[in-house]
């Protein structure tokens, strides 16, 4: 994606992130990215939020809540796999692994892992299912897995409704 009139060539300080806060696998990347070390500087705001418009009035907000979009401090703006190539370059251990990626070859794996994501959150909200939810009752036991521990639960038998 070509970035935005006369900032061809600026230098690139700080990004502003936009993800889908509805999102499980969103919010779980805002996470990871949140505990990266960096060499450019990251602001993770809601996509379609309050202060994603203050911030940003002149982006397409409906557009950003689709498609993973990432903004320049001077207007650049990447979509799709070109916003999490420059994400990965922002942050200090996937430099080589975002220059990698915006190869020819590299592209074509970077954007096949956006439509897979895009899939996923295209059947999250197609069955209206935001997987296992802690604030419902799961409880996450690695090597278990996931289980209801909800009210009524506490001896692992549930009532069935």
């Amino acid at each position: 994606m070509a970035p935005a009139t006369g900032t061809a060539g600026a230098p690139v300080r700080r990004l502003t992130v936009l993800y889908d806060a509805g999102c499980p696998l969103c919010t779980h990347v805002r996470d990871w990215l949140l505990r990266q070390p960096r060499l450019v500087e990251l602001d993770l705001v809601p996509a379609g939020s309050d202060e994603a418009r203050r911030l940003l009035p002149g982006l397409d907000h409906a557009a950003t809540l689709e498609e993973v979009t990432v903004v320049g401090d001077a207007g650049q703006v990447y979509r799709g796999a070109a916003a999490w190539i420059v994400v990965l370059w922002a942050l200090r251990g996937h430099r080589a692994l975002a220059h990698r990626l915006s190869t020819p070859a590299g592209a074509r794996l970077a954007r096949g892992a956006v439509l897979a994501a895009a899939k996923w959150r295209g059947g999250q909200r197609q069955w209206g299912g935001n997987g296992y939810r802690r604030a419902d009752g799961w409880v996450y036991e690695p090597g278990l897995g996931w289980r209801y521990a909800g009210p009524g639960c506490a001896d692992g038998t549930c009532a069935t409704g």
